[in-house]
């Protein structure tokens, strides 16, 4: 997989760090790439992800759920919630190998670069196989994908 690979080489991970600002990222869930969120679903975590919607409603993302958005959409009334994989100060993610490429690329010495890493994400979920996950997600929470998106 080219476009994998050349992400985790563009944003390899930073060095764990458990400091105020690494852990404040822990309270804006990051976003996988198409391939990682695959292997989410695969391996049964579906109903701890969310969909987020483009503000265009032309493409969408699923990633870690805010605490009340589990299976669901992302919604601003819970967006001051914790990931919901944030638990006592520490991130279930990192013990199963599946931290998003977005949080594991932040860290308090790479202030104002995760915008560009959000950015080449962006651009791989409005690929056909980031399209295709996010139906399959939408159907398995059964979530009707006419009131998300402009079809």
């Amino acid at each position: 997989m080219k476009k994998r690979n050349s992400l985790y080489i563009k944003y390899p991970p930073s060095e764990p760090c458990s400091c105020e600002i690494c852990r404040s990222y822990c309270m804006r869930p990051g976003w996988w790439t198409v391939e990682q969120a695959k292997q989410v679903i695969n391996l049964g975590y579906s109903q701890r992800m969310m969909i987020e919607v483009s503000p265009e409603r032309d493409f969408g993302v699923l990633s870690p759920a805010f605490k009340g958005c589990e299976g669901g959409i992302a919604l601003q009334k819970f967006s001051k919630n914790d990931c919901n994989f944030y638990t006592d100060g520490l991130c279930e993610l990192h013990a199963i190998g599946l931290l998003p490429l977005e949080c594991s690329f932040c860290h308090h010495e790479r202030v104002g670069l995760g915008i560009n890493c959000h950015s080449d994400l962006e651009k791989d979920w409005k690929t056909e196989l980031g399209k295709q996950l996010v139906l399959k997600w939408l159907k398995s929470m059964q979530i009707d994908k006419k009131y998300l998106f402009r079809i």
